[in-house]
């Protein structure tokens, strides 16, 4: 069942990751204050699924390792804090800003410097989380290992 469940965890937190990043990118270059406002506010509901997706995925995926920090596993780890941090300290921040500014009607020069910032991170952790995918994708055999 965990061999379900931490794929898919997975896979629902990068598809959420991904569709914050695309629809901030698609209202913006929209130019209609009316869909970004809609955009920047509905992202914060979507923690309700994004955070306890990384949790599961997280928590199986130190369950299935076994204390094991080698190979893939291991590098699939030392991403985590990176991913987890730019979370925390960047992405729920910035989104929380934006949309308290975005509801204001404030579509200022600080709007615009978070949303910039809030977008190099948002496609820093979707790589980081591509890349983990694929990394398990590995370890199950779906995908070919390179010889080293």
């Amino acid at each position: 069942m965990i061999k379900i469940v931490h794929p898919v965890a997975g896979g629902v937190a990068l598809l959420t990751i991904a569709t914050f990043w695309l629809s901030t990118v698609v209202s913006e270059l929209s130019g209609s204050h009316v869909l970004i406002t809609s955009v920047k506010t509905t992202i914060p509901w979507g923690f309700l699924l994004l955070i306890p997706a990384l949790a599961v995925a997280g928590g199986t995926g130190i369950f299935m390792s076994k204390g094991s920090r080698a190979g893939l596993v291991g590098t699939k780890f030392k991403r985590m804090p990176f991913i987890g941090g730019n979370g925390i300290l960047v992405l729920i921040p910035s989104a929380l800003f934006l949309a308290s500014k975005a509801s204001a009607g404030e579509f200022d020069a600080n709007f615009y410097l978070v949303q910039a910032l809030e977008l190099i991170a948002g496609a820093v952790n979707i790589t980081l989380l591509g890349l983990n995918m694929r990394d398990g994708l590995k370890l199950k055999g779906w995908l070919r290992r390179r010889p080293a």
